[in-house]
């Protein structure tokens, strides 16, 4: 839900100055991971971690998000919920192939293998991002209108359970291929990685709100040029 919170947060922003902090978060986030947290035991293939898991995070934020808009579509009848849903699980999916693309990098230069089937907590994030990337076949399987967009809203709530599911995973997973970076003492990590981890989170999460407001844009741009076209013809 916090991470809900700072989506909801960040899109009351301008546009401009949304972007404007995205891209100074992501540089600080770059600088402080190659230039200010430490090399551990791990090398330098521990920086990956910097990225993957604020990718992963963000890539649950999105598809939360879509969830959200997608239950305010049935429940209150929201207009443009729908259609935020749609841009929230379309910014997650992406998010979702950069989560599965650093993965695998992260896993070959720490283990040896790009992939390893056996491990749940691994099959348990594609099957989730595999979900959630059959929800456009879905939608564009049927014509726009009120029968899609219910369809789309109750598959996107059906998706969300699989999150604390994939998280879950990682938690209670007998090898622990992911490293246990917080635990209920609190982030096991140094003060400087933890600082960096938050900051990298930060841009991720900035980032993506930038790249869903654009799109989502874009996409009502070209609804109302839709509807002028049709009222002109």
């Amino acid at each position: 839900m916090r991470r809900l919170f700072v989506l909801s947060s960040l899109r009351n922003l301008p546009l401009a100055v949304h972007a404007a902090l995205a891209g100074g978060l992501v540089t600080a986030a770059v600088a402080l991971i190659f230039f200010y947290a430490p090399v551990d035991e791990d090398g330098l293939n521990q920086k990956i971690f910097y990225f993957h898991v604020p990718i992963a995070f963000t890539a649950y934020a999105c598809f939360g998000w879509g969830a959200w808009k997608a239950l305010r579509h049935l429940w209150k009848r929201s207009p443009g919920a729908d259609l935020e849903s749609y841009v929230a699980i379309h910014q997650g999916v992406i998010f979702g192939a950069l989560t599965l693309l650093t993965g695998s990098l992260w896993a070959k230069v720490r283990w040896g293998h790009w992939w390893v089937w056996s491990e749940n907590q691994l099959v348990l994030f594609l099957v989730l991002f595999l979900f959630y990337a059959a929800y456009f076949m879905l939608r564009f399987s049927v014509d726009p209108g009120p029968q899609r967009a219910n369809l789309c809203a109750v598959y996107a709530l059906f998706g969300v359970v699989l999150i604390p599911i994939s998280i879950l995973a990682i938690r209670l997973a007998e090898n622990f291929i992911h490293p246990i970076a917080f635990n209920k003492h609190g982030p096991q990590m140094a003060t400087s990685q933890f600082a960096t981890f938050c900051v990298a989170l930060a841009a991720m999460l900035a980032l993506a709100g930038t790249l869903y407001r654009v799109e989502l844009a874009g996409k009502r741009l070209d609804a109302r040029l839709r509807e002028l076209r049709e009222a002109l013809a």
